[in-house]
C-alpha cells in the first residue's frame, strides 16, 4: 500500500529530510488500422515523503513500454513501475483499432477508435491518470473525413475526443512526464493527432509512432497495421545535495545541481535509504 504523504516514511536514527519522488509506468501501445486510438500514458505517482536515514533498502522496478498490439488490434498495455519505499504505478491503456473497439483501461485510459458508432476510451486511475478520448462518430461514406481515433489519456488530462490529441501530463524538476499519444484519422495523412506533453506520441499514416523512452508516454495510433510502442517508465528520487548520498544498484543517473541530487532510473534496480 502506498504511504500517505507527509508522515514518517521510514523508523531510524538521523534527522528527517524531504524526498521527493516520481514513478512512471510504461505507456500503453497506439492501436491500428483506420481512425485508430491512441495509447494512454503509464500511470505516474508524484510526491515528497519526509523520512529518515535508516538503511532500508527498496526496490525499484522500471516499466516497459506497450509494444505490438492483441488480437483486435489494440495496442499492448503498458507494464507497472515500482518503487518500494512509495508503491506501484500501473501501466497504460492500449489505444483502439480504428471503426471496431474500446481503448483499454490502465494508469491512464487508451484513445477510442474512429467509427460509425460510439466507441469509448479506456478508463484512467484517479491519481495516476486520466480517461482516453472517445472516437468520432461519423458515416458519411468513404472517404470518412468524420473518424477520428481518440487521444489517450495523460496524466494531467484526459485525451481528445474531438483532434485526437493525446492528454498533458506532469512537469517534475523542468521535464514533463505521461503524456498520451495522439489518435489517428482515417482519412489523410494531415491533422493527425498530437501526444501529449510527457512524451506521447503522435499518431502517423504509416510505420511506427513511438513514445519517448522513459517518460511513460503513450504511443501513437496509426491508419497502417503497425506497432506504435508506448514509452518506457522512469523513477527519479530527489534529496537536498546535504543528505548523504544512497546506496544504488541498477546504475542510476546521480546529478547534483542547485542544491538538489537528484537519482533517475532507467533500469530496474534498488536505492538503500
Amino acid at each position: 500500500m502506498p504511504i500517505p504523504l507527509g508522515i514518517l516514511a521510514v523508523a531510524g536514527a538521523g534527522a528527517g529530510f524531504d524526498l521527493e519522488y516520481l514513478i512512471a509506468a510504461g505507456g500503453g501501445a497506439g492501436g491500428d488500422t483506420g481512425a485508430a486510438g491512441g495509447g494512454g500514458a503509464g500511470g505516474v505517482l508524484t510526491g515528497t515523503l519526509k523520512t529518515a536515514i535508516a538503511g532500508v533498502t527498496h526496490t525499484i522496478t522500471i516499466g516497459a513500454g506497450g509494444s505490438g498490439q492483441d488480437a483486435n488490434s489494440r495496442g499492448n498495455n503498458g507494464n507497472n513501475s515500482t518503487f518500494g519505499l512509495v508503491g506501484t504505478s500501473t501501466g497504460g491503456g492500449g489505444g483502439a483499432r480504428g471503426g471496431t473497439t474500446n481503448g483499454k483501461s490502465g494508469g491512464s485510459g487508451g484513445g477510442g477508435g474512429g467509427s460509425n458508432e460510439l466507441r469509448t476510451g479506456g478508463s484512467g486511475i484517479s491519481g495516476q491518470g486520466n480517461n482516453g478520448g472517445s472516437g468520432t462518430v461519423s458515416s458519411d461514406g468513404p472517404p470518412f473525413t468524420g473518424q477520428v481515433g481518440g487521444g489517450g489519456g495523460g496524466r494531467n488530462a484526459v485525451g481528445s475526443s474531438d483532434n485526437g490529441n493525446g492528454g498533458n501530463g506532469v512537469l517534475f524538476d523542468g521535464s514533463y512526464y505521461g503524456g498520451g499519444g495522439g489518435g489517428a484519422r482515417r482519412d489523410t495523412s494531415s491533422n493527425m493527432g498530437q501526444g501529449g506533453l510527457g512524451g506521447g506520441a503522435n499518431a502517423s499514416l504509416f510505420g511506427a509512432s513511438a513514445a519517448t523512452a522513459n517518460t511513460g508516454g503513450g504511443g501513437g495510433g496509426s491508419d497502417s497495421t503497425s506497432a506504435n510502442a508506448g514509452g518506457s517508465g522512469v523513477v527519479i528520487i530527489r534529496t537536498l545535495s546535504t543528505v548523504p548520498e544512497f546506496v544504488t544498484t541498477g546504475s542510476p543517473t546521480i546529478t547534483v545541481s542547485g542544491g538538489f541530487r537528484k537519482y533517475v532510473f532507467t533500469g530496474s534496480g534498488s536505492v538503500t535509504i
